[in-house]
């Protein structure tokens, strides 16, 4: 089983190619003598030294992730203001933010699919995602105004609101949790796929399920709340990673899936509020 986010299924947030984080805590599976809850990093120089010296080890640490998150959170969010400010509404900025955005899916890739972590592929995303995320807001801005503020107060309320629910043990990450929710995750996004076929070919007029209306509210409800599980998995990854030794490097991993998550809530958020404000 792996994490809806790709970058979280390679080598660091993984063990024996499942997900890492669905059995008992690490010291209570060694004792049991279970496979999966073995140490990923047993062959890695830095799980042989003390666990309680991370800083000396070169282990990551919740620090390390904040820390690159929250430089490439910043660099998505410097390159959204630089796009707004630089490119007013056009035809040419539409074409820059799909060039952009085509660039920034491509540099994921590179990245989901490397044995490690680059940040210059890490912060390349994260610049070309922030012009896409430019261009976009101020399209929805140009109509609805207000409508990107409020987008990222809808987001910042969502991840907190996930997060607090998280730590706090109200969602348990299971096994069973993760095979459901992502069942619903990929029937959504082959949903997602045929729809936008359906609309490309005349199909499906006005957006089909992504329509301004009561039904694109629905679908773009479903998605934030799927964004919310995909946070679940992250955080739960993250949290086995410090845990089982991660190297300091896969810090910046996590801040590539976080940001990938946070910014798919964003685009979700942004569309609900349009929808909302257009039938006030």
């Amino acid at each position: 089983m792996r994490s809806s986010n790709p970058v979280f299924s390679r080598r660091g947030f993984s063990r024996d190619n499942g997900y890492a984080g669905f059995n008992t805590a690490p010291q209570a599976g060694y004792a049991q003598g279970n496979p999966y809850a073995q140490n990923p990093y047993a062959q890695n120089p830095y799980a042989q030294a003390d666990v309680q010296a991370p800083a000396t080890t070169g282990r990551m640490t919740m620090d390390d992730v904040v820390v690159r998150s929250a430089l490439t959170l910043g660099t998505v969010a410097v390159g959204a203001v630089l796009a707004w400010a630089l490119l007013p509404v056009s035809g040419t900025s539409y074409g820059l933010a799909v060039g952009s955005a085509l660039i920034a899916f491509v540099l994921a890739m590179v990245q989901s699919f490397k044995r490690t972590p680059s940040p210059a592929l890490i912060l390349g995303y994260a610049a070309f995602e922030g012009v896409f995320l430019g261009v976009f807001s101020e399209m929805f801005n140009s109509r609805w105004s207000g409508a990107p503020f409020q987008a990222v107060l809808g987001t910042m309320a969502v991840s907190g609101a996930t997060l607090l629910i998280y730590k706090a043990g109200w969602i348990r990450v299971t096994a069973r949790y993760a095979r459901i929710g992502l069942s619903i995750a990929i029937a959504f996004m082959a949903v997602m796929a045929v729809n936008l076929l359906l609309v490309v070919f005349g199909v499906a007029d006005d957006g089909g399920l992504r329509s301004f209306g009561p039904l694109g509210a629905i679908v773009g409800i479903i998605a934030i709340v799927l964004g919310a599980f995909f946070l679940t998995l992250d955080f739960k990854q993250i949290e086995d990673g410090i845990a089982y030794g991660a190297p300091r490097s896969e810090s910046w991993l996590a801040a590539f899936g976080l940001t990938m998550t946070l910014v798919w809530i964003y685009v979700e958020m942004l569309r609900l509020v349009a929808i909302f404000s257009s039938n006030d």
